[in-house]
């Protein structure tokens, strides 16, 4: 018992030490959307609450545009269910990397906290995923995203604009710092990166393309560009690569014996 909560205290850790840079890029963006938030007419609470409770920053930048039109209820469930459709991706990803015998409430748990970064920074890390370094990442980047609104709200006016606009791109940088360590090392990665990137550029030049919601592109991009580095690329599973290198030990064992 003591080892076992040694180990999840030494992931959770760990997931922190990850986890800040996330953060750190959350405030800055979270910082504009702040802004946006008391420009609709929102207070610090509630928009802070808001961070709290959604962590996606494409649906809360939507969610404004449409209260501030007064949309209904139904619109906004649509738009969000469009917008964040990219998640259940990431979550069957991500089932592909849990032990099978991690409990549902901790799954349930961590699926909140699941954005691009997280989610980036998660399917890098060798292995099987732990819960508690998951909760690591979210301890770190989810309070970073909160006060970064909550901030915005009460003086984001005070900053010049030119400021607000620099802190806005660097979520760009964030991603970047994600992508670039792992593609480095793997060319079959850095390929991956590379195909996406055309693809998207794809749909934003074709015009019958672009009219494709971004939910949607977002998620036809995933599908074709993971299917096709699968296919040229495919990862065995750890069970099935443990059993081939305990039966090549076994052989070898067999053949010093017969000698």
């Amino acid at each position: 018992m003591a080892e076992n909560e040694a180990r999840s205290g030494s992931l959770w850790k760990q997931g922190i030490r990850d986890g800040i840079p996330i953060g750190l890029g959350y405030f800055a963006v979270s910082f504009a959307f702040g802004i946006m938030a008391k420009e609709t007419g929102m207070t610090a609470f509630q928009a802070g609450l808001m961070s709290i409770t959604n962590l996606t920053s494409a649906g809360q930048f939507a969610a404004l545009g449409l209260i501030g039109a007064k949309a209904s209820y139904v619109e906004m469930l649509l738009t969000q269910l469009v917008l964040n459709l990219r998640y259940c991706l990431m979550a069957c990803a991500f089932s592909q990397k849990w032990d099978e015998n991690t409990p549902f409430v901790h799954r349930f748990f961590v699926a909140h906290g699941v954005t691009d970064e997280i989610f980036g920074v998660s399917v890098c890390r060798p292995g099987r995923l732990q819960p508690w370094y998951n909760y690591g990442l979210i301890c770190a980047a989810a309070p970073g995203w909160t006060s970064g609104t909550v901030l915005g709200v009460l003086c984001g006016e005070v900053l010049p604009e030119s400021l607000i606009s620099a802190l806005g791109i660097a979520i760009y940088g964030m991603f970047l710092a994600v992508i670039l360590p792992p593609a480095k090392k793997d060319k079959m990665i850095a390929g991956t990166v590379l195909f996406a990137m055309a693809a998207s550029l794809l749909f934003q030049m074709v015009p019958a393309l672009k009219a494709i919601s971004s939910g949607f592109q977002i998620i036809i991009i995933t599908i074709a560009v993971a299917g096709v580095a699968a296919v040229l690329k495919p990862v065995e599973e750890e069970g099935v690569q443990d059993a081939a290198a305990a039966q090549g030990t076994a052989a070898a064992q067999e053949g010093g014996d017969a000698r």
